[in-house]
């Protein structure tokens, strides 16, 4: 079996007292795309950091490509692609001439101006960087996180900020990118539907710990929260939460000796059984603190 792109095993940060990172394990394999999935604070931008090689971690084995981002030297950062969360630097220069710029530091770089098309930023080639709109800003962002053709490209919640139509044009880019190219992609959010729509495989970071991972629609299942039964009884509306909400409505079949009045079964979605995990951690948090 090949070896994932990207690998964690036990990964710990931890700054003095405060341990960030508590044993994350985490596979991304090549081509795929995978999403890091929390609540603010939960690790995510540190764990990419590490992975990147600009954070050293405390302890636990990383290997990204094949090598350690610890020790990793300067060809085999040229093979990755990084999308900071926020990075304002050179607003003074010219879109193309930025990208013109790094592609100078690669040996089979993009062409800037076909990358400019794909990106749709060539009616601004020529405006300065400061000027960008949030959206275009990002693109640009990506565009010199790809002009080098990497084969593993990081976005740290890359639509922050975003309005709705920005969003949805930043996502058909990176699904665009991932077919098209085969480039392997770990992004970070903490927005659930994003991560639904862009990710091959979700990973759920809270409190430092990866608490499930799995594809979108086998996280439904693993991290279910409790189903809702309604039905009436003695004319008053009755309600039961059950992880077994089959189990319980065959009970009241047998009850009622046939069909249950008023019997309907809500089952949670994939966001309600995320929010409830995140409830959860945080509540054990509290208790922790306390």
């Amino acid at each position: 079996m090949d070896e994932p792109v990207i690998r964690t095993r036990g990964l710990r940060m931890r700054y003095g007292r405060t341990e960030v990172l508590r044993g994350v394990d985490l596979e991304v394999g090549a081509g795929e795309v995978a999403a890091l999935l929390g609540p603010n604070g939960a690790g995510k931008t540190t764990t990419i950091e590490i992975l990147e090689g600009f954070r050293r971690r405390s302890s636990g084995g990383v290997r990204v490509l094949g090598e350690d981002p610890g020790t990793g030297g300067a060809a085999w950062r040229a093979r990755l692609g990084i999308v900071l969360q926020d990075w304002q630097d050179h607003p003074r220069w010219g879109v193309r001439q930025l990208l013109e710029h790094i592609a100078g530091f690669y040996d089979r770089p993009r062409d800037p101006d076909e990358l400019l098309e794909v990106m749709g930023l060539t009616a601004q080639a020529g405006q300065m960087v400061a000027r960008l709109s949030g959206g275009q800003r990002r693109r640009l962002d990506v565009a010199l996180g790809i002009v080098g053709r990497p084969e593993v490209l990081f976005l740290d919640e890359p639509t922050a900020g975003f309005d709705p139509q920005a969003r949805r044009g930043f996502h058909e880019l990176v699904g665009r990118l991932a077919r098209e190219d085969g480039m392997t992609i770990l992004l970070t959010t903490h927005d659930l539907a994003e991560a639904e729509r862009l990710a091959d495989r979700i990973a759920i970071l809270v409190r430092g710990e990866v608490t499930v991972s799995g594809t979108p629609s086998g996280l439904a299942s693993v991290v279910q929260a409790a189903s809702e039964v309604r039905w009436l009884e003695d004319g008053a509306p009755r309600t039961e939460r059950t992880p077994d909400p089959s189990r319980l409505a065959y009970e009241l079949h047998r009850r009622f000796g046939g069909p249950v009045p008023g019997l309907e079964i809500r089952r949670p979605t994939l966001e309600q059984s995320y929010l409830n995990l995140v409830a959860g951690a945080a509540a054990v948090e509290e208790r922790t603190a306390a």
